[in-house]
């Protein structure tokens, strides 16, 4: 016998009072009035539920909005072009929705701060149309569905707006989103509800919070590599700190200060995520983020996926690969001009024919932080590193194929390396405007016999690993020097681009 769910009768929209739109002229008092306005409709969500959890009865469907920034301009006026952001160009009215201004208040004054510099128009803050789901109200780590014991006979949409994955996509960062007769241009690459999506899963992913992250990102295929990070975090921290770092995070969001050799809180055992984050902090997310994206492209594309909407300055992949040629050896470096990619998870959003171009600026820092560690320089650093085209395909037994078919192309792509994850994580910086870069490690040798087993691992990882890190760390380090307007790279923007980095 089945169980019918009663159906409520037609609910009036409850809303908090309208906002009217404020304009200014200093982006921080803008982006307090982001702040303000956020926090007031969220808490507004949050306390209604709050009161149905405890049995008041349902009158209303409550309802409340993302805040939205927006300008207009009515010039075609020159701005600097050295800037690969920070200005629009072409008049109009441009906007984008914004959840959670205290995380990325850095970043919103940085970014209103340019489009004044660059137009010396106000800046407008109101409420958008778009609902805020319940569950982004929350914020990350809510289980709201878990606490709605309340709602058991009604649907939990019925009362609250919940994420809509109609509206939730990267129409605007893969450039095929326009904008409806009479309706503003974006501002931003990531709607709100897009950017409330990615922080949701990064929490589930990483097992730490998006307030954690930095803006210098290590990716990495292998947990040695973790290891050695944690293990030279903690020596930062216990030594106190030094060159900025202030905290070390690791999953469960477990902080350790700088000057402290224990973890605060609960430090007992963690079930690690399927993509563990370590995060060694600075102020203003100027510190490294390491992940362990585990092997395979899907991984590194989900990461990637929601890393994006932080809006890092960079990030690397620190692995192991297959090298192709019978001049390198185990232990030598790649560091990847090009890539050829056959992952196939991003031919959707990022067609194969379009070419992933080196960054200057992360090559020469790479390249550097290779000659710093080892000490080769010049002719002699061709003695343990080789640069090239990196391929990455989602088949990890390619080798079991016939040779004919991943051989053949990849000695007609010049490929010196193969690994599964590289190209992917540099499409999608390309994609989402993140500079990106690739150093790997040889550890095996297929095409010529040497394939990876256990002795022969146990040796590589223990003589490698740790340098292999210490160089893209000393990379970091290099680029984090950089000013954000010099390593962002013009190069990474299309004809019609958004204004914020």
């Amino acid at each position: 016998m089945s169980t019918r769910i009663p159906s409520l009768p037609p609910l009036d929209i409850a809303s908090p009072p309208p906002f009217q739109p404020q304009s200014f002229d200093d982006p921080a008092l803008a982006v307090e009035a982001l702040t303000a306005l956020y926090e007031r409709n969220t808490a507004f969500l949050i306390d209604h539920f709050a009161e149905l959890a405890k049995g008041a009865p349902i009158k209303s469907r409550y309802r409340a909005f993302y805040p939205q920034v927006s300008i207009e301009t009515t010039s075609f006026g020159h701005v600097d072009s050295r800037l690969s952001y920070g200005h629009v160009t072409a008049p109009g009215v441009y906007t984008t929705t914004i959840t959670r201004p205290q995380l990325f208040k850095y970043y919103l004054n940085q970014q209103l701060a340019l489009l004044r510099s660059s137009h010396n128009v106000p800046i407008v803050v109101s409420e958008s149309s778009t609902p805020i789901p319940l569950h982004f109200a929350f914020g990350e780590g809510a289980h709201v569905e878990a606490s709605a014991n309340a709602f058991v006979d009604v649907p939990l949409r019925d009362i609250f707006d919940t994420p809509d994955l109609n509206t939730t996509d990267d129409e605007i960062a893969n450039g095929e989103y326009i904008p409806p007769p009479g309706q503003p241009s974006p501002l931003a690459a990531f709607t709100a509800q897009r950017i409330d999506y990615s922080l949701a899963r990064l929490a589930h992913y990483t097992a730490t919070s998006a307030n954690h992250f930095q803006n210098f990102v290590l990716f990495t295929n292998y947990q040695f590599y973790i290891d050695e990070f944690c293990t030279w975090a903690r020596d930062v921290m216990a030594k106190g700190g030094g060159d900025g770092y202030t905290a070390f995070v690791e999953p469960g969001n477990i902080v350790t200060l700088a000057g402290s050799s224990q973890p605060e809180g609960n430090s007992g055992a963690v079930r690690l995520p399927q993509m563990p984050a370590y995060h060694l902090k600075k102020k203003g997310h100027a510190g490294i983020t390491m992940v362990n994206i585990g092997v395979g492209p899907s991984n590194a594309k989900t990461i990637t996926d929601h890393v994006a909407v932080l809006r890092p300055h960079a990030w690397l992949m620190l692995g192991h690969c297959a090298g192709l040629r019978n001049s390198q050896r185990l232990g030598d470096y790649v560091l990847a001009h090009a890539y050829m990619r056959e992952d196939h998870v991003l031919d959707d959003d990022l067609p194969v024919w379009v070419p992933i171009p080196a960054l200057a600026e992360v090559q020469v820092a790479l390249e550097a932080a290779v000659a710093e560690i080892t000490g080769y320089e010049g002719f002699e650093l061709k003695r343990i590193m080789r640069t090239g085209t990196v391929g990455t395909i989602d088949n990890r037994n390619w080798e079991l194929r016939d040779q004919a078919g991943p051989v053949k192309r990849l000695s007609q792509a010049r490929a010196i390396a193969l690994d599964m994850e590289s190209a992917t994580i540099a499409a999608n910086g390309f994609r989402f405007r993140v500079p990106y870069g690739t150093l790997l490690c040889v550890s095996d040798k297929p095409l010529h016999g040497e394939l990876k087993l256990p002795g022969m691992a146990t040796a590589f990882y223990r003589t490698q690993v740790n340098q292999h890190l210490q160089i893209g760390i000393r990379a970091i380090q290099k680029l984090a020097s950089m000013p954000p307007e010099a390593l962002h790279s013009r190069k990474l923007r299309s004809f019609f681009e958004t204004a914020f980095q």
